[in-house]
C-alpha cells in the first residue's frame, strides 16, 4: 500500500510517500481502506515536535473509508461498513494518510450514506467543538436538537474548522449563535455555517455588539485566541458562564482579572481533545454521529467550510496549507474507495 511516512521531526519535507505492507488488525481493531484523510493543526505540530516511539509515523488523526477486515473480538458484520475515524494516530503510528490503516474499533464510527469528505472533516474539529459546548457548568452533557434552546454561544473565530463545527453543532442544538470574524468573506462563511449573528471584530466593537444581542451575557465562549480576546471575554460572560479555550492563536500567555471573574463564578476551561476525559469523548462521538444521521452537519463552501483536496503525492502541500492557516478544510484523497 502507499502511505505517507516520516521518520524524523521537521518541516513538511520530512513527509515521504512510501510502499508499506497492508497492516493486519489486532485484537479489538479494524482494518480500514481509506478514502479521504483529514489534516488538522496537530498533524503538523506533531510532525515538528512530537516523539516517534516506534521510529516512524503515518500522520492523520481523522479520515473516512470502508472496513475491510476485523481483528479478534470484533464482529465480522462490520466488514463493508462505511466509517469515519477519530484520533487514529494519537500515541500510535498508524495514521490516516495512507491507503489502509488500523484503528481500535471504537474509533471507527458508522458514516451511513454521508460523504467521505464529511466523514474526514468530523473527528478532531467536531469533537473539540462538542467539548467546548458541553464543558461549562450550566451547559448540557449531551448535544441534541433543543439541548441549547435557551443558551447563547459566542464562537470567537467562526470561519475556522473548529469554529465552523461549533457553529453547526450549536445551531443543531438550537442555541443563539454569535460568531466573530475578521473579514466580510469570513462573515459569509460563518453565516453559511448557521451563525445567528456575525460580528466583524476589525470593524465593530465585539463587546458592544454582543451585548446588544445578549444583554445578560453569553453562556459559553468557544475561544481560539484567548490572549487577544480575554478582555472582551471577561465582559461578555453571564453568571456561571465558561470560556473554552482550544488554541493559542495570537499568543501563548493570557492575563485574567480575578474579581470580575469571581463575581459571576466564571470558568475558564482549556480543551485538548486527545487528553479529554474518555466519557466526554465517547459522548461527543455519539452526538456527532446523531447529527450526521440527521443531516445536521455539512461541509463545503455552502456550509461555511471550503474544501481543499490534495492527493497522497501532494501531502506536503496539504500540511503546508494547514500550517499556513488556509481557510477551510484540507483533505487528502487516499484511494478511489
Amino acid at each position: 500500500m502507499r502511505a505517507i511516512v516520516y521518520e524524523t521531526n521537521g518541516d513538511a519535507s520530512v513527509l515521504q510517500l512510501v510502499d508499506r505492507p497492508v497492516p493486519e488488525p489486532g485484537r479489538g481493531e479494524v482494518l480500514v481502506r481509506m478514502a479521504v484523510a483529514g489534516v488538522n493543526p496537530t498533524d503538523w505540530k506533531a510532525r515538528r515536535a512530537w516523539p516517534l516511539p516506534q521510529g516512524w509515523q503515518i500522520p492523520g488523526q481523522d479520515g473516512a473509508g470502508v472496513i475491510e477486515a476485523v481483528g479478534e473480538g470484533v464482529d465480522q458484520i462490520l466488514i463493508g461498513e462505511r466509517v469515519w475515524l477519530w484520533e487514529a494516530a494519537w500515541q500510535r503510528p498508524w495514521g490516516t494518510a495512507s491507503e489502509y490503516t488500523v484503528v481500535p474499533v471504537r474509533h471507527a464510527v458508522s458514516l451511513g450514506s454521508a460523504s467521505f469528505d464529511l466523514g474526514a472533516a468530523l473527528g478532531i474539529p467536531f469533537m473539540t467543538a462538542h467539548r467546548c459546548l458541553t464543558a461549562g457548568e450550566f451547559m448540557p452533557d449531551k448535544l441534541h436538537a433543543g439541548a441549547l434552546s435557551d443558551h447563547v454561544v459566542l464562537v470567537q473565530g467562526g470561519a475556522g474548522a473548529v469554529g465552523n463545527a461549533a457553529i453547526q453543532l450549536a445551531n443543531w442544538a438550537d442555541a443563539c449563535v454569535i460568531a466573530t470574524v475578521s473579514s466580510p468573506e469570513k462573515a459569509q462563511l460563518a453565516a453559511a455555517a448557521g451563525a445567528s449573528f456575525v460580528v466583524n471584530y476589525r470593524e465593530q466593537d465585539v463587546v458592544e455588539e454582543v451585548r446588544k444581542i445578549a444583554p445578560d451575557g453569553v453562556h459559553t465562549i468557544v475561544e481560539v485566541s484567548a490572549a487577544q480576546n480575554a478582555a472582551a471575554d471577561v465582559q461578555l460572560l453571564r453568571t456561571g458562564g465558561a470560556v473554552c479555550v482550544y488554541a493559542d492563536d495570537g499568543g501563548e500567555q493570557v492575563t485574567l482579572p480575578i474579581r470580575p471573574l469571581m463575581m459571576p463564578n466564571a470558568r475558564w476551561q482549556f480543551v485538548l481533545i486527545y487528553t479529554a476525559p474518555k466519557a466526554a469523548k465517547a459522548q461527543a462521538v455519539t452526538d456527532i454521529a446523531a447529527a450526521v444521521a440527521q443531516g445536521a452537519v455539512r461541509v463545503g463552501e455552502e456550509a461555511g467550510l471550503p474544501l481543499h483536496h490534495h492527493s497522497l503525492e501532494a501531502a506536503r502541500a496539504a500540511h503546508e496549507a494547514v500550517e499556513n492557516s488556509v481557510v477551510g478544510k484540507v483533505l487528502i484523497t487516499t484511494s478511489e474507495t
